[in-house]
């Protein structure tokens, strides 16, 4: 069964409707989307969940293990493949 999607108002005031507890919007999230970086390319709860954890290089990524990184709300296992090309395109990894 899925959940009955409730209207939200965001605190810049954008409508949107959800379905999940989950209280980021999707007018601000397409808002405060990079155009490049590695945050760029990844979907906006993985994007979110990093910055939210003060990620926002691949330097600071590269500091935590991937098993740290899936333990993120907002991290699955989708976002890994463009997490670890980012991390490989840069010459860094994850740390072990």
């Amino acid at each position: 069964m899925k959940a009955e999607k409730t209207l939200r108002v965001c605190e810049k005031g954008h409508e949107y409707f959800k379905s999940s507890d989950c209280t980021s919007c999707p007018i601000c999230n397409k808002e405060n989307k990079p155009v490049s970086g590695f945050l760029s390319k990844l979907n906006s709860p993985a994007r979110s969940a990093l910055v939210h954890e003060g990620i926002d290089t691949l330097q600071k990524l590269s500091m935590y293990t991937e098993k740290e990184i899936l333990k993120l709300h907002g991290i699955g296992p989708a976002s890994l493949p463009t997490i670890k090309k980012s991390l490989e395109e840069a010459g860094l990894a994850f740390k072990e």
